[in-house]
């Protein structure tokens, strides 16, 4: 079944959104993370959900850089890369939700650590182009591993 090229862009949009993101959040030793870059990404009430443990903590964009910065700041995160391992899109007129397996790693304390888990992420179309409305995340652990639809390869 042949796609329609207008579907074929958004889902690229979309796709430079995901990438731009985890950019954003990555760095290497050194360096400064581009954090600042996320606002633009998202909508101006956009909300980040980390639900790795028993209570989601909820943030704006704002709310969700500045714990960030404030590692880097201290000297205790040094390096953080994440990245896209696959993704399964879907876009109906103005709204879109990607659910995407990710890995990730870095050093914090002088100790390195890596891990993998699912990001829901919800975009709408505005004005200026596609943006994230929102993003929720949890990671694996014991009892929890990426869905089969997910795995990479």
């Amino acid at each position: 079944m042949n796609e329609d090229p207008s579907h074929i862009a958004v889902r690229q949009e979309l796709a430079a959104l995901a990438d731009r993101f985890f950019r954003a959040v990555s760095f290497e030793p050194g360096e400064a993370p581009p954090y600042g870059d996320i606002h633009a990404l998202f909508i101006s009430t956009g909300l980040l959900i980390k639900n790795t443990a028993a209570t989601p903590e909820i943030s704006t964009v704002a709310q969700f850089i500045a714990p960030r910065q404030a590692l880097v700041d201290s000297g205790a995160l040094t390096r953080f890369k994440e990245w896209e391992l696959s993704e399964h899109t879907q876009v109906f007129g103005n709204i879109a939700h990607r659910y995407s397996a990710y890995g990730k790693a870095g050093t914090q304390n002088g100790v390195a650590f890596e891990a993998r888990g699912v990001i829901s992420t919800q975009f709408i179309k505005t004005p200026e182009g596609w943006k994230m409305s929102a993003m929720a995340w949890d990671d694996e652990r014991p009892g929890l591993s990426l869905p089969a639809e997910l795995l990479p390869g």
